[in-house]
């Protein structure tokens, strides 16, 4: 090759050149491209710079007379090896890591998937059930003040949750669910949004007591508190967040099962406080482990 034989010619006087460290040549299989690419120091380059370059001139010049060259140019742009050793690839991917998860703690959480969601609410309610129902016949209790922790402060979520409570077991099943319809019960579940309520009350104690007016005594002792649908048996409210008032639904939570057994007291449907704050009846999540 014609342009071969010229770079063949001018190598030694390239490869002499003062702070030179390497000249490589570069084919494009392609369109046939051929490059020269000669790598100085700063230092180096600066100097031969000053000298035009030599021996380009005089190479260019015979480039031109080979039959087929169509075009020729020059181009100056730095070079550098910027390949990582292994230390240093192991920071850079020790820094992306600290980065993804970083950004990871901020990105919103994907939704989970509405069917899972429920099985879970259903088997935390029905789980909740039997527990209840061996607190209450023990304590000799009608009525039984609660929290779950599944619905996360959704209304719907908490309805579902209380009636897998009040489900009728199944003696064929091998793990027991549910069997506390017999018992009325308030259960709240926290969310980030509202404190959630459904009260219940079944239809053999609905002449003692009104499940709207028990739930509306509860809702109305904090600000924007309200009962969202209400019915003989199941009556559903929701109290609001609001940091500016210090409403933090977890906050409250407990508060307000002393106040929904408060009323029942008064009505003469729960056990009477004998002044020890320790023995009061407060039933949350920590009082029924998994």
């Amino acid at each position: 090759m014609a342009a071969q034989a010229l770079l063949d010619e001018v190598l030694p006087e390239l490869s002499s050149l003062e702070g030179v460290q390497s000249v490589q040549r570069v084919v494009c299989g392609g369109c046939l491209d051929f490059k020269v690419v000669t790598k100085l120091t700063q230092k180096a380059f600066g100097e031969w710079e000053k000298d035009g370059f030599a021996p380009e001139a005089a190479f260019l010049e015979k480039l031109k007379a080979i039959a087929g060259v169509t075009a020729i140019e020059t181009q100056t742009y730095t070079l550098e090896e910027v390949k990582l050793n292994k230390k240093d690839i192991k920071k850079a991917q020790d820094k992306k890591e600290k980065e993804e998860a970083e950004t990871g703690k901020d990105a919103p959480k994907a939704p989970e998937d509405p069917a899972k969601k429920l099985k879970k609410v259903v088997k935390e309610g029905g789980k909740r059930g039997v527990e209840i129902e061996g607190a209450a016949d023990m304590g000799g209790l009608q009525f039984f003040c609660t929290s779950v922790d599944e619905p996360e402060g959704d209304l719907e979520l908490l309805l579902e949750s209380v009636k897998a409570m009040n489900a009728k077991s199944d003696p064929t099943e091998e793990e027991r669910k549910g069997g506390s319809g017999h018992i009325g019960k308030m259960v709240f579940s926290a969310g980030v949004d509202q404190l959630a309520l459904v009260a219940y009350v079944p239809e053999e104690k609905q002449a003692e007591l009104v499940c709207e007016e028990w739930l509306q005594k509860v809702v109305s002792l904090h600000p924007g508190g309200n009962v969202v649908s209400s019915g003989k048996d199941y009556c559903k409210g929701c109290i609001p967040a609001n940091s500016d008032k210090g409403i933090f639904p977890l906050k409250i939570r407990e508060g307000l099962i002393l106040e929904a057994n408060n009323f029942l007291r008064k009505k003469g449907l729960f056990p009477e406080d004998d002044g020890d704050d320790d023995d009061e009846m407060v039933f949350g999540d920590d009082d029924f482990p998994s």
